[in-house]
């Protein structure tokens, strides 16, 4: 049992390095989210406005003409569905190919901050859990110093994991708004453009 309980602690140990190895990257693709977060939805601001305008004014008459007045920025990753589904024209199975694509794409763009929001306290924890054998160990043989250096392994994992996934789940809250209305404007502007060859 002995030798069991040494190989898992083996093992426990040897994940630590690679745990924070993991949290350091995750902690500086956070901050690389955050900044490219924080411009696009500057971005955003300045245009969704432009946009509810253009769409108000849609309709099946002048549906391809007021869509080139679109902003070229503040669109994200929607920017070449517009045009696209502009671009099909007629053909209303390759509309429904655009919006299909945009779903895929809509949901590949939310991938990295929800991997951040799960495995951000995931590696924060395992942070935690693995230098308190040690740490244990340091109490009961007398060792302070051992095992005060441990616990600051332990709480600055925590920390810093439970940032990874504040981030994350922050991020991927606000993109799947965003994507739910490009979804909706993109279905809006497809209904125009069936109307507008319905009535040709």
């Amino acid at each position: 049992m002995n030798y069991i309980s040494d190989i898992l602690f083996w093992i426990s140990t040897g994940l630590l390095v690679p745990t924070i190895v993991l949290l350091v990257l995750f902690f500086v693709r956070a901050l690389l989210l955050v900044g490219g977060f924080f411009g696009q939805l500057l971005a955003r601001r300045k245009a969704d406005a432009q946009i509810a305008a253009t769409l108000d004014q849609l309709t099946a008459d002048n549906v391809e003409a007021l869509l080139e007045q679109l902003p070229s920025a503040g669109l994200g990753i929607a920017a070449p569905f517009y045009h696209r589904l502009v671009a099909a024209g007629n053909d209303a199975p390759l509309r429904e190919r655009v919006l299909a694509e945009f779903d895929i794409a809509a949901d590949a763009d939310q991938n990295l901050p929800r991997t951040l929001a799960k495995m951000g306290p995931v590696l924060g924890l395992m942070g935690t859990l693995i230098p308190m054998g040690p740490a244990l160990v340091g109490l009961s043989s007398g060792d302070i110093a051992s095992m005060a250096y441990n616990m600051q392994v332990a709480f600055a994992t925590t920390v810093v994991g439970l940032v990874i996934g504040a981030i994350g789940t922050l991020t991927v809250q606000v993109k799947k708004r965003w994507l739910a209305a490009d979804a909706a404007r993109l279905d809006f502007i497809e209904a125009r453009l069936a109307q507008k060859y319905v009535q040709d």
